[in-house]
């Protein structure tokens, strides 16, 4: 069959795109990155796709062209930055939907989630089941895959987190008792589940919840990965829900990522589902948690990726305090540091003040860049440069620097291996 796939670059739309292949299919990856999906799977047809914008069946139509079969795999969190979650989740999948209908496509699998339901509260769960019901209502050989917590040999998300605070060192974080359950499914055993309901008859106009065969609290998800990667067994660290949700506001301040009110909100709300025979309907019985993770025992990348998860915003909270606090002081010691230090070295006074000004302003907006978390890439390029430059011309207009005892310049090595972590921490895809 011919399938073409939305969201084919993220964690489940990968594990999908791999077993569509490995099952003889033709996948059709509909992305905003072609060229990094080409870069991984080269046997895929990649083609341009934004569910941001592509909200009309007019955008879809030509892409349906030879297409048997639809997936649909593509979704966010949390919104804001340029991803319009409603857009993402129900406008576009529906115009798509209305598409596969003009074009005779019949066959629709749609990857929701488990707490897609209005009583959730939030805006992740209202537009998914908004795209849920628009499918539902359409004459297609549609089905519906609501599955719980997804975890795989890699972790992004949600499970990279749970990994992060299974790997804390001396206690476990969690909150409060522990005890939002889950039922987690491998991602391998929610791709066996996609390519039967792309190929079976009698799955369609169905609603299935993959889940796994047992419900896990939190305590227990966070004891068993700690043991797979190693770690002593440790104390829990219970920490009260009105501090967490104080952290998830940060973190939805910070940008996107698995601290937001709408992880924490879906958490609350309960993913351990309804036990509605999916594995009796599906003919197999997923492996469970226990199964999967001693079937593959951790690596030393997985205790890294577990142990600097946590790391990362830190790095990132470092890099932001030193540029803010470099640039307000550069602007309130101008009289009594900059100025006379220019000035010393034979700059006019105007220019002396437009170099130290300039400067600190500079580091200021790298700062805003770092909170906003603007390409990471281009922001450590730039920072690079700016430190290594500072550095290059007060060796040269100061040299005695290098020989004062607080190393003031031999400070920026460190530094700068601390934005190419950073540089390399940010780039998830």
């Amino acid at each position: 069959m011919r399938v073409l796939l939305t969201g084919a670059n993220g964690f489940i739309g990968a594990h999908l795109t791999a077993a569509l292949i490995s099952a003889g299919h033709k996948v059709v990856a509909a992305v905003r990155n072609p060229e990094a999906l080409a870069a991984r799977f080269p046997d895929v047809e990649a083609i341009a796709a934004d569910m941001n914008h592509d909200t009309t069946p007019a955008a879809w139509l030509p892409r349906l062209q030879g297409v048997d079969a639809v997936i649909n795999c593509a979704g966010v969190l949390q919104g804001g930055r340029g991803q319009d979650m409603a857009a993402i989740h129900h406008h576009a999948p529906a115009a798509l939907f209305d598409a596969c209908v003009k074009a005779g496509v019949k066959r629709v699998v749609q990857i929701s989630a488990i707490s897609a339901d209005d009583e959730a509260g939030t805006e992740y769960a209202r537009t998914k089941k908004q795209g849920d019901d628009h499918l539902r209502a359409l004459d297609l050989d549609w089905v519906v895959l609501r599955p719980s917590l997804i975890y795989g040999e890699g972790a992004y998300g949600g499970t990279a987190m749970l990994r992060a605070l299974a790997a804390f060192p001396f206690v476990t974080p969690m909150i409060g008792e522990g005890q939002q359950v889950f039922r987690p499914l491998h991602v391998k055993d929610l791709a066996r589940t996609v390519l039967e309901c792309v190929t079976r008859e009698d799955l369609t106009h169905r609603t299935l919840e993959p889940v796994g065969p047992k419900i896990e609290t939190v305590k227990e998800i966070l004891a068993q990965y700690r043991a797979w990667l190693g770690r002593p067994p440790a104390r829990p660290l219970r920490i009260p829900l009105t501090f967490v949700r104080l952290l998830c506001r940060l973190g939805d301040l910070l940008g996107r990522g698995p601290v937001s009110s709408t992880a924490l909100e879906q958490m609350e709300y309960g993913n351990a589902g309804r036990e509605t025979g999916f594995a009796e309907t599906l003919g197999f019985q997923p492996a469970s948690l226990a199964e999967r993770l001693q079937a593959s025992p951790a690596q030393t990348q997985d205790l890294w990726h577990a142990r600097l998860y946590l790391l990362r915003p830190l790095v990132r909270g470092v890099l932001v305090v030193l540029w803010l606090a470099s640039g307000l002081l550069g602007l309130a010691t101008l009289p009594s540091f900059a100025l006379p230090l220019l000035g010393g070295l034979g700059f006019p006074a105007p220019l002396a003040t437009v170099l130290a000004v300039g400067t600190s302003l500079l580091d200021l907006v790298i700062a805003g860049l770092l909170v906003l978390n603007w390409r990471p890439r281009l922001a450590g390029l730039l920072q690079f440069v700016v430190i290594a430059g500072y550095s290059v011309v007060l060796a040269v207009i100061a040299p005695d620097l290098w020989d004062d005892p607080f190393g003031p310049l031999l400070k920026n090595l460190p530094i700068l291996v601390l934005v190419l972590v950073q540089m390399v921490l940010a780039e998830e895809r």
